[in-house]
Formats: structure tokens, sequence, C-alpha cells
């Protein structure tokens, strides 16, 4: 079952079949977000993806980061994250013209971050998710 459809820059419509949202710093007990906590939960989601997705390519589109407070701590200055933590599956088309279209597909699992917990849907996803390579990053399959 399709989530959503989303239009890519390129022109191309990709199906969200799956969807995993966490909180960018769900569990986090002590500290502040800086540098080093939002490199290692960036991380951590890509290797999320990539052990619960083995089969398929993995896609870590880069978070903004804002920086509300310029006075250092111990670890740097305070560094923020978008506030949900996303990984989806996505698919469309076969990227390669020659192979059969009723029985290919290609897919690609991507990890990004967002500001809502909105569904990313047709041209209003956020311009990271939409500006995704497809035809570099996705892989073919036979259905």
């Amino acid at each position: 079952m399709t989530l959503s459809r989303i239009t890519l820059s390129s022109g191309r419509s990709i199906e969200l079949t799956e969807l995993r949202m966490s909180s960018s710093y769900g569990g986090m007990l002590e500290g502040y977000p800086c540098k080093i906590i939002n490199d290692m939960r960036v991380g951590g989601l890509q290797r999320q993806a990539e052990l619960a997705f083995p089969s398929r390519p993995v896609h870590l589109v880069p978070p903004s980061r804002e920086y509300p407070d310029q006075t250092p701590g111990a670890f740097g200055p305070v560094e923020v994250l978008p506030a949900v933590a996303c990984i989806g599956a996505l698919r469309s088309t076969a990227v390669a013209s020659e192979l059969d279209p009723v029985l290919h597909r290609s897919a690609l699992i991507v990890v990004w971050f967002q500001t809502t917990l909105d569904v990313p849907s047709g041209e209003d996803a956020d311009l990271g998710l939409r500006s995704i390579r497809w035809e570099e990053l996705a892989q073919d399959h036979a259905l």
C-alpha cells in the first residue's frame, strides 16, 4: 500500500511505502544537542536503516543544523537537528529503461530529518527529499 506519492525535482514520481518516525532527541537523558551528539544520531539512524533493509541501498539526506546559542559549552556550541528523524522505504518505476515495467521496480531507503510529523507528499515534501538523485541511487529489482 502506498502511504503517499512524492514528486522529485527531476519530475519522477516515487511512492512512500513505509515510514518510521522518531524524535531526534528521544531518550537523551542529559547533556545538550551538539555536533558530537548529532553526528552520532545521524550515523546511528543510517545504520539502523541499513540493518532494517539489508537488501536495499540506503541514502542519507544531510540534515539542516541550527545554532540557536553560540555560547560554547563543554562539547561546543548548541547544534539542533530538525525534531523528527525519518526512515522511509520508497519505490518507483525501474531506472533501466530496458526492463519490463510490469515486472520491475526500483527501490531506495532514505534517511532524513524534518520539522513536523507530517507524511511527506507531492511537491510539498522537503526540498532535500525531493532532490534525491533517484537514477543514481535507487536499485532495480524484479517483483
